[in-house]
């Protein structure tokens, strides 16, 4: 029997936690080492581990799989969150690839001056709400079922849901001109795997804090300042 799977990452959101969202939602269990020292992270590059020096780093299947998206994917087609056809699949990908865009401008917010986050915030807010909430508003609104793709619960659910929260956390009535997310919400976050990810005590990480940059920074040795968008 294969062993439990497991994440190589900071005890921390950053690329990790949407796999870890997926993973939850898929009802898998794993386990997780958590990069503290530069060293720890040396080891796993002198071990040829990280096919391209970077993690995440996830060991599933006899495989140790670098490449966030690419983890994603082979997570979502073995639990059976990736669609029933080539057209479906092609669907959550592309609604998973909008709402990465959306992540892209809160994945470095930790990292920003205060200054910049300041700004960086209401980046956020703006995108969300001019550009990417209106388009699955419309497109819940359109097809008039449950989720996103094929009216099964999908990769892209789990995704879109994990940005929602992400946004409510920089203005918490973010959701209120657009309904249908709203509703979307809260059936999402009803489903069984999904509802025990959410509740305390869960592997899902909280906001990051001052601790996680500082760990982030020494053990990759990030001694720039990151600049908003």
């Amino acid at each position: 029997m294969a062993g439990k799977l497991k994440l190589y990452y900071f005890d921390g959101r950053g690329k990790m936690e949407s796999i870890r969202w997926l993973l939850a939602a898929a009802g898998v269990e794993f386990e997780e080492e958590f990069l503290e020292t530069r060293e720890q992270y040396e080891k796993l590059l002198q071990g040829g581990s990280l096919l391209f020096q970077q993690v995440p780093m996830v060991e599933i299947d006899g495989m140790k799989m670098v490449q966030t998206r690419a983890i994603l994917s082979y997570i979502a087609a073995k639990y059976n969150l990736y669609g029933k056809d080539l057209k479906e699949r092609a669907l959550i990908d592309m609604y998973v690839g909008g709402t990465d865009d959306l992540m892209g401008f809160i994945l470095m917010f930790p990292f920003l001056s205060a200054e910049d986050k300041e700004k960086q915030r209401a980046v956020i807010v703006q995108k969300a709400t001019s550009r990417y909430f209106p388009a699955y508003e419309k497109v819940l609104k359109d097809h008039g079922q449950d989720f996103l793709v094929g009216n099964n619960f999908s990769w892209a659910d789990v995704h879109l849901l994990e940005a929602i929260l992400m946004v409510e956390e920089k203005k918490s009535d973010v959701l209120s001109g657009f309904p249908q997310l709203q509703a979307f919400k809260a059936r999402i976050s009803s489903i069984p795997t999904i509802k025990k990810f959410l509740e305390p005590g869960s592997q899902r990480k909280p906001v990051p804090d001052d601790k996680y940059v500082e760990t982030v920074r020494r053990v990759l040795r990030m001694y720039y300042d990151i600049k908003a968008n």
